[in-house]
């Protein structure tokens, strides 16, 4: 190689196929790493899709709780039905608590 000549056939033939075993391993370094981003994009896309899957849960699961809540807030408010007592009923009611308190007072001053 010293010499002003060039290159040889022979090292012309060499430098052709080191050149094409660099271009081989070089796309094969270019595959493998288009291979490792569409893994790792699929990954990502993966694991957007759970997220949003989760949130949407966690949505539907807050919005039962919430009509729950909101079913059993009702039935335990009073009705209109349950505050008003006709007059025949609050007399029977007051006549048995008299009687009650008329036996306590003679069972406890005997």
């Amino acid at each position: 190689m010293a010499d002003n000549e060039g290159l040889t056939e022979a090292e012309r033939a060499e430098l052709e196929q080191l050149r094409a075993e660099k271009a081989a391993r070089e796309a094969a370094k270019a595959q493998a790493a288009e291979r490792a981003e569409l893994e790792a994009l699929r990954a990502e896309k993966a694991d957007a899709a759970k997220a949003t899957a989760a949130k949407q849960c966690a949505q539907a699961q807050a919005a039962q709780d919430a009509a729950d809540l909101e079913r059993a807030r009702k039935l335990m408010e009073p009705d209109e039905d349950d505050l008003k007592m006709p007059v025949g009923q609050k007399v029977v009611i007051l006549g048995v608590v008299v009687v009650a308190a008329v036996f306590l007072l003679l069972a406890i001053f005997r």
